[in-house]
């Protein structure tokens, strides 16, 4: 009898000596790889507000590596790269053909060859679709100098010192980036999930433009911006 009841013991003892450890393994907080040469506050804290909005909180459920090098993150194993321009989606090309890519925004993703079709992306990446603003400083400096009352597609163009815009919300597009990251997280493949086209629009106005070149803007006018620059 002694010798029955030392190996129920010994049995106990084993079984609460593994249970509290099988039961403690820490769950895997999922990795987002953000990579961008430069940091725009703006378009960063509206993806990290887009995935807040669906809620992860960073340090509990997610955690967000930036890194310049596509490499980096690569080596670091994350489970899904976002990228927040054609240049950063190229790199992040070359280096992997496994880890999800989500671009925040593309000009043109099918002619950069990053996807097949917009409504089948058919590789590892996937995203929304922005436009090319790279030359705006150029673009705006010549418009003044020749006086002519140029309306732009992105908002950059105004705070740069064009007179106005209408265009795709960068901004909005990044937040929405967060979707995909989502998705890809909970199992969807990149290669199914259609690439997706801008649904916010902004309008913007520059008085200090107007002024330069003469231009009166209408109150009527005035009152449909979504953002007056004074």
């Amino acid at each position: 009898m002694p010798a029955k009841i030392l190996l129920l013991a010994l049995a106990a003892l084993i079984l609460l000596n593994t249970q509290p450890a099988a039961a403690q393994q820490p769950k895997k907080v999922p990795r987002i790889g953000y990579l961008s040469t430069s940091t725009n506050p703006a378009r960063t804290e509206a993806f990290r507000q887009g995935l807040r909005e669906l809620g992860y909180v960073e340090g509990k459920n997610i955690s967000i590596e930036y890194r310049a090098l596509a490499a980096d993150l690569v080596r670091l194993k994350v489970d899904v790269i976002v990228t927040p321009g054609a240049t950063s989606t190229r790199a992040a090309k070359a280096a992997t053909s496994t880890i999800p890519i989500v671009m925040a925004q593309d000009p043109d993703p099918i002619g950069n060859g990053f996807v097949a079709s917009l409504a089948r992306p058919g590789g590892n990446i996937t995203g929304l679709s922005g436009v090319l603003n790279s030359l705006r400083a150029q673009v705006v400096e010549l418009a003044a100098k020749s006086r002519l009352p140029a309306i732009y597609w992105a908002r950059e163009f105004v705070e740069a010192g064009g007179l106005m815009s209408y265009g795709v919300s960068v901004t909005d597009l990044d937040r929405r980036a967060a979707t995909y990251v989502d998705k890809i997280l909970k199992g969807a493949k990149p290669a199914d999930i259609p690439v997706e086209q801008p649904t916010k629009f902004e309008f913007i106005i520059n008085l200090k433009a107007a002024k330069q070149i003469g231009l009166t803007i209408p109150p009527n006018v005035l009152v449909r911006a979504d953002r007056v620059i004074r």
